[in-house]
């Protein structure tokens, strides 16, 4: 057995490469959020053979200063946090300081950028994992970054990866989520040189209909739930429309696509009740909360978020939903809009088991009272829907009566517990009599 012994930097990085870059969908995803954190207005993306030969990202962003140019293909050197204080409040896309270091431990990488007030732009390359020194070049503005060969210095890993076409797919759709959550920016997406779509930069609601199709525009409807330090915009499909997998969910939180199962569970609920339980809503949500309330300093990829107060947020969540889906089945409060909050921008009422601090999936005691605690919560009462169901009933059933709770109940008599015969069991001889006959002797 060997003794410990510290291990090469180009395996260090290669190690943190595959927590971080698992396929080229991940390497767009981390260099996009880059220019997205650097302000881009444009952001150009043109992949050859699904982004597993070339891998090239052109935005028109703040730059990179020719004395950062090393330092940005460095790891754990980043220039959006500098504190944990920072960390707890961090708003930018990325804060880890390792995209790009990993990138250049598994691929060939070359960074070219022009900064805000410099003459001319400069341009470093890298190949496993060690950088050349900079050199002059010519760029108008921003940072352009191209990836080739993914893998090409770590063949277990490349054999992993799928076919172009599957490979490109991943890729689109981790731009579409990055699209959908920044409609300020254009996008542009190119495939072996052939326009795949452009989106200029627009409104939210315009971007959403231009990335989900014009099918979820005629059956969507938006949304806007303010309450207190927490807020739940972007639009959702009607029950009468709705998809065979969940192909069509986005769920943001704080401008950063995440898949949280707490989220997941509040959205289930609030559909639970008028979409069969083999059909997925589509949607594309964003959650909005103080940044420390939740922790996005979770997973590698930053797909995955704790909150504070995982219980108050689940409630706000599937109130909100469950009373714009309520809102859209008729009534009066249908004419008013599609918000499912007031003017006032609170719910009404507030179920006292939800009034603490203290909350299940992250939640702790003595923690800030923000959100949730300081806002009663609770979805207007579906009568209308009730309405509906009283009307198609026969005339000769008993009215709706308001019961326990303030829900419409009707009182109507069960009927008598169905009884069952018997359960009958065969006689031993007739099981004899049909069990397979015996082969003779001779």
């Amino acid at each position: 057995m060997s003794g410990i012994h510290l291990l090469p930097d180009l395996l260090i990085s290669q190690i943190a490469a595959g927590e971080v870059i698992e396929r080229p969908a991940a390497a767009l995803k981390e260099i996009v959020e880059n220019s997205l954190d650097a302000g881009a207005g444009e952001v150009r993306v043109d992949l050859e053979e699904g982004g597993i030969r070339l891998l090239r990202v052109a935005d028109d962003g703040a730059g990179i200063a020719p004395d950062d140019l090393p330092l940005a293909l460095a790891r754990h050197a980043t220039s959006k946090i500098g504190s944990l204080e920072e960390l707890e409040r961090v708003a930018s896309l990325g804060f880890r300081g390792e995209a790009l270091a990993s990138i250049a431990a598994v691929a060939r990488l070359t960074l070219t950028s022009r900064a805000s007030g410099e003459a001319h732009a400069w341009v470093i390359a890298a190949q496993d994992g060690r950088a050349q020194p900079p050199e002059p070049a010519a760029l108008a503005r921003g940072t352009v970054v191209e990836v080739r060969d993914l893998f090409f210095n770590t063949p277990a890993r490349r054999k992993f990866l799928k076919t172009p076409a599957t490979e490109y797919g991943h890729c689109e759709e981790a731009l579409r989520r990055l699209a959908l959550a920044h409609p300020e920016t254009a996008f542009e997406l190119r495939h072996n040189a052939k326009v795949v779509w452009r989106v200029p930069a627009q409104d939210g609601a315009a971007r959403i209909l231009a990335l989900l199709g014009e099918a979820f525009g005629q059956a969507a409807r938006s949304l806007d739930a303010p309450a207190g330090d927490l807020r739940l915009s972007g639009m959702l499909s009607l029950p009468a429309y709705s998809r065979a997998g969940a192909d069509s969910q986005y769920l943001y939180v704080n401008g950063r696509f995440v898949r949280d199962k707490l989220l997941n569970h509040a959205v289930r609920e609030a559909y639970r009740d008028v979409l069969h339980h083999q059909r997925f809503p589509a949607y594309a949500l964003f959650l909005e909360l103080p940044p420390e309330g939740v922790d996005v300093n979770v997973h590698p990829a930053k797909t995955e978020v704790r909150f504070r107060q995982g219980q108050a947020v689940h409630q706000f969540v599937f109130h909100a939903l469950q009373q714009a889906l309520g809102r859209q089945r008729g009534g009066p409060e249908a004419e008013a809009g599609v918000s499912p909050v007031p003017a006032g921008g609170r719910f009404e009422g507030l179920d006292s088991r939800f009034r603490g601090n203290e909350a299940s999936g992250g939640g702790h005691a003595g923690a800030p009272a923000w959100g949730q605690t300081r806002m009663p919560l609770r979805a207007a009462e579906p009568a209308a829907y009730y309405q509906m169901v009283s009307n198609a009933l026969a005339d000769d059933t008993p009215p709706l009566k308001k019961g326990a709770g303030g829900f419409l109940r009707r009182q109507m008599s069960l009927p008598r517990p169905m009884t069952f015969p018997p359960r009958l069991r065969p006689s031993p001889n007739l099981v004899a009599s049909t069990s397979s006959p015996k082969t003779p002797t001779a």
